[in-house]
């Protein structure tokens, strides 16, 4: 199990996380009636015959009325789409049932519990899996239809969450998402603000560890690949680090950024060059679209880092060759003003 894995199933495995993710981000009114005081954890270690342990995920029960509802929560990171989703949680769903016989607390006779499969992805791809295993199942003649086995899961993903939403809710998971989709320092700053006002009384201070553990080990290393994160014992201890350090990691994240938008805009000068050099099928065709490409991401570049270019540095640009632009370009990234990046070098 990766850190970021041990992080998320750490924060689930505190109730108050659980009862949000329920009454935050499953819309459906029986959630209403649900005895959130109840809230318990069960054991997730099942074994399949084919040995495969199931240990990470997290399960919760809760009281229903004068029944236990199950909540069974697979916290799914990774790049891609998993298509085969609906099955997977059929099977684990299975797996539980069959604990809950064999240990029994579902006895011979008795009705088996509610489960509610939650899948809780994070991946920029947006999911477009089956989220049914019936229709993975290819289309049956009349009659074989009744059959055919048919199990939903509950998908929750964090990415398509609109962000103006999740500022609006007083809820943990959705600080703990806003973390997720956070671009900058003050972004993490707005959503650790919503945390430590939150999470202010003694019995929290195991779920203001796991927020503090997931931020320290995490989050923000994921934002500032590079830089070194003290550890921190609390959130007040990452807001004051994250006060002190905010120009410097910020100068960082533009840079970056500047880094970036150099490369896709030269490679965008040079295919915009190349596909105008093919219109017009010259050689000359193809050298003026080339620099034309370059010389309008040079200006772009530039007015983003130093606000308003002089006409006297479009004049330069108009008439520089495309070994020019380029030498200009590189030197955004290091330079303090415009007149260090248009000096002649020997």
């Amino acid at each position: 199990m990766t850190e970021y894995d041990s992080g998320y199933k750490h924060l689930f495995s505190h109730a108050e996380m659980v009862q949000d993710l329920l009454l935050g981000f499953v819309h459906e009114a029986w959630v209403a009636q649900l005895d959130f005081s109840s809230l318990e954890k069960v054991n997730g270690s099942y074994v399949t015959d084919d040995l495969k342990d199931r240990s990470d995920d997290v399960i919760w029960r809760v009281r229903w009325g004068d029944n236990w509802l199950y909540v069974y929560l697979l916290l799914e990171f990774q790049s891609t789409v998993d298509g085969w989703m609906a099955v997977r949680m059929t099977a684990y769903t299975m797996l539980l049932y069959q604990d809950l016989i064999k240990s029994g607390q579902v006895k011979s006779g008795e009705p088996l519990p509610p489960v509610l499969p939650v899948v809780l992805y994070n991946g920029k791809p947006a999911w477009n899996a089956a989220q049914d295993v019936a229709a993975l199942i290819a289309p049956v003649p009349g009659g074989l239809e009744r059959y055919r086995p048919s199990m939903r899961y509950l998908l929750i993903d964090e990415v398509r969450h609109d962000d103006a939403q999740l500022e609006s809710m007083r809820n943990l998971v959705a600080a703990l998402f806003r973390l997720e989709k956070s671009r900058s320092v003050k972004e993490i700053r707005s959503a650790l603000a919503c945390l430590i006002d939150w999470l202010k009384a003694p019995e929290q201070s195991s779920l203001r560890r796991a927020f503090t553990v997931m931020l320290g080990r995490v989050l923000i290393p994921k934002r500032v690949p590079g830089q070194t994160v003290p550890e921190m014992r609390d959130l007040q201890e990452v807001e004051t680090m994250l006060a002190e350090t905010v120009r410097e990691w910020t100068q960082q994240w533009e840079e970056k950024g500047l880094q970036k938008g150099l490369q896709q805009g030269l490679q965008q000068g040079r295919q915009e060059g190349r596909q105008e050099g093919r219109q017009e099928g010259r050689q000359e065709g193809r050298q003026e679209g080339r620099q034309e490409g370059e010389a309008a991401i040079l200006m772009r570049l530039l007015q983003r880092r130093f606000g308003v270019v002089p006409e006297w540095v479009q004049e330069k640009i108009s008439q520089a060759d495309s070994n020019a632009l380029e030498a200009w370009s590189l030197r955004i990234l290091d330079a303090q003003s415009l007149e260090e990046i248009f000096a002649t070098r020997m």
